[in-house]
This record gives structure tokens, sequence and C-alpha cells, in this order.
């Protein structure tokens, strides 16, 4: 794979700042942003009243600790517009979730949120290697969805050219990375495993491709998944994150050179790890639920917002800013069966881990009697369809989930395409235990 590592020239001074310059510039900006909150914003205003803190109040970063948390449900309680702080007429832009759960979580930018998304998504896509000039296959999916706009304009930001792809139609995305020629895509992870199978379908050699480098985002992934992807293409895939309720994508990006957790850009977003159960900050290095404050966002501030990723804070390495460890599953994703606390990417470690096995799986929980159960529909490799094959497959992911994850749980091996393709986003797990 090529060296991608950027000259420090080309970075934001902030990003290599000294630590002091970057605590000074977050206090700065958190009391602005508390006090644009509560002036504008009437959820904050009374929740602040009731905890009885004041923006006031603030007077070093650890005081953010005595001001209440924002959830998601907070963005559905005030559908559509009410928490945001500036008047309707000044939003640019609406981003919404599906609303699968419920009703849809609406985002609002103005236009210098706009502006610093775009460049922070640019920011994003330099870290990751990518430079101006070069061509970047956009394969997030466009519309309500913060991901595949969020992406365009930060390539367009960056100076590079940008393919305007969106998800679905695999056979189309081969065809036009293989016309086009593009240095980058971004694309979240799971469906670039479905963009493998149809080169390897088309009998072409992924590792042909023009492809350097993968920014993979918007769902967990491992570790073993990067190694599989990079392997296969040649290239280098670095992980990027955001959630809409934050910005969107590129609130963090890992940095080529080191591939050792998305680096937060601090200068507009104040981390903070919570024990999920109590509330109580956690120190760095610990484990916990990732909390967010936006230090510069007009449209909607997001104070201590509640983002439910399982993660850990660690200090700068690339750049002075903390790092995030890549996230291992989510507080409300998590699977407790008989008792014991399971992640999704626990599992798909153990498949990556397992010879004879593709990488797609999907995960379904169920009622046995009157025990909850769970069993894992993988696929086998095209070159071991045999039952034989299957059943020693089967029986190794049995023994490694139990060993390392501490659960039994069934193995269905199927044929190859077997298991459900996202075109986007992955669903791993099926709930079924209330259907009878």
């Amino acid at each position: 794979m090529k060296d991608l590592t950027p000259n420090k020239a080309d970075l934001d001074p902030i990003e290599i700042a000294s630590i002091d310059e970057i605590r000074a510039l977050q206090l700065e900006r958190l009391k602005w942003s508390l006090r644009h909150a509560y002036d504008n914003v009437p959820m904050y205003k009374q929740r602040f009243d009731e905890a009885g803190v004041h923006p006031d109040d603030l007077q070093q970063l650890s005081d953010l600790a005595k001001f209440p948390f924002t959830y998601k449900n907070d963005l559905r309680d005030n559908y559509p517009f009410g928490l945001f702080a500036v008047p309707r007429e000044q939003i640019m832009r609406l981003h919404a979730s599906s609303g699968t759960t419920g009703k849809p979580t609406v985002v609002g930018y103005t236009a210098n949120d706009i502006s610093n998304w775009a460049d922070l998504v640019a920011r994003s896509l330099r870290a990751a290697g990518l430079r101006k000039g070069d061509m970047v296959h956009n394969a997030y999916g466009y519309g309500l969805f913060t991901g595949g706009l969020g992406a365009h304009y930060g390539i367009e930001r960056l100076g590079a050219t940008v393919v305007p792809m969106s998800g679905g139609q695999t056979e189309k995305q081969v065809g036009l990375i293989t016309d086009f020629q593009p240095d980058g895509i971004m694309v979240t992870p799971s469906y670039m495993l479905n963009i493998l199978e149809q080169y390897h379908k088309v009998g072409m050699d992924p590792r042909e491709s023009s492809l350097k480098v993968g920014v993979f985002g918007a769902e967990p992934w491992t570790d073993a998944m990067r190694r599989e992807v990079e392997e296969a293409f040649d290239m280098h895939a670095v992980d990027i994150y955001g959630l809409s309720e934050i910005m969107g994508p590129g609130v963090a990006n890992e940095c080529v050179e080191t591939k050792d957790g998305p680096v937060i850009w601090e200068d507009h977003f104040l981390p903070e790890i919570i024990d999920p159960v109590t509330g109580e900050v956690m120190p760095d290095g610990e484990m916990g639920e990732l909390v967010f404050t936006t230090l510069t966002k007009e449209g909607l501030p997001m104070v201590r917002y509640r983002t439910r990723d399982l993660t850990r804070l660690l200090p700068g390495t690339a750049r002075t800013m903390r790092r995030m460890e890549k996230i291992t599953g989510r507080s409300d994703d998590m699977i407790i069966l008989r008792g014991v606390n399971v992640f999704p990417s626990q599992v798909e470690e153990q498949l990556m881990a397992t010879g004879g096995l593709a990488p797609h799986y999907q995960i379904e929980l169920y009622k046995s009697g009157r025990m909850d159960a769970m069993r894992v529909y993988v696929e086998a490799n095209p070159d071991a369809t045999d039952e034989l094959s299957k059943t020693a497959a089967a029986r190794m992911l049995t023994k490694r989930i139990k060993d390392m994850v501490g659960v039994s749980t069934e193995i269905i091996v199927g044929d190859p395409g077997s298991v459900e393709r996202s075109q986007g986003k992955a669903k791993r797990v099926v709930d079924n235990r209330g259907k009878s």
C-alpha cells in the first residue's frame, strides 16, 4: 500500500496545536455554546433551571459535568423544530433519521454549520490520505441520511472530484470504479463487502482497482474486517465517525499513518466518557458511553448528548487531539442473553477468525421455551460449501463464541448469498423474542 501520510504543512494549525491551546479554545467555545442553548432553546433553559445550573457556572471544562444530559428522545419529543436555536428561516438544510422506531429525529444546519461540516469532512479525508485533485467514489446514501451529502460537500471542500453514486446497484458501483479510476471510496464497511463480492462474481481482481483508501463509517466494524478489506484491495481502510445529532460524518476520523482510532476534532466537539448506568464521568482510558457537547453548532446545539456508543478516550498520537477507540458496540444495541452482555462486533470478530466462512452474518434472537436464545446465520466460502466443511465451520464458530463471548449459540451455515445483503447500514440483529 502507498504511503499516504500528509505533510504537516497541509494540516489545519489547530490539529497540531498544544493541548493548552486546544483546551483554552474549547473553554471559550463551550461558554458560548451553553449560553446559546440556554438563551434560545426552551428545553435547555428548563433543564438547566431544574438542575440548578446556569451557563455562567461554567468556569472550567470539568464544570460541564454539572449540566444535564440530552437524549435521542428529546429530539423526538420536540419534533420537528423545537430544539432549533435560530429562527427556522435561518436553517439552510434539514436532515432526519428514518423514524423506524418512532418519530424521525430532525436536525437543522445554518449556512455556517454547513460550511464547518464541509471543513471537517475535508479535514477527515485529508487525515485518511486523500488530497486535492483526487477522485472519491461516494457510496453513502443520499437524501435525509447525513452520510451522502455530508461526505459530498467535504469531498468538494477538499478540492477533490466527487462521484455521487449513493448506495445500491452493486454491479454499477464496480463498473464505475473500473471506468472512472477513483483514488478513494466512502462507504459503509458492510456494503464494501458487497462490492468485494461483486468483484469476485465478475472475475475481476480487486487488487488491480485504482482505490488506494477506503473511508468506512456509519456502523461498527472490526480490525479483522479492516485486514480483510485492505488485503483484498491492497488499499488503506480508515474509520470515519459521526452522528447526525452532533453533525454527521466527520466528527472524528482515523489518521492513515497510525490507524489507531478516530481523532476527535476537539475544536468543534467536546467529548466525555460516562458510566452508562450512573452517568458518572469516567477518566480517559476507561470504557464507557461516549457523550458529546457541540462547541460551534448554531442551528442545533447539543449539550452532553448521550450517543449510546461504547468506547474510551485515548491520548493523541498523529494529532494533538484525543482519539477514541473504535466503537465496540452500543449500550442500546447490547444483547443481554441469559445475563451475559453480547455485542454484534464480538460475534463478527469470532466469525472473521473462523476458516471456511464468509464475513456476512445476521443474529436472530428468539424464545426457546421460556429462555432467550440466539442463532447466527452465516455463509460458507464458495470453496467450502460441502456439508462436511459447513458442519466443521459451524462447530468451530460455536466453540469460539462460547469460549470468547461466553454464550451458547446455534450456527446456521448457508450457501454463498444466503444472508441478506445491506444497501447501506447492515441490520445485524433481528429480535423475534416477542413473536409467537
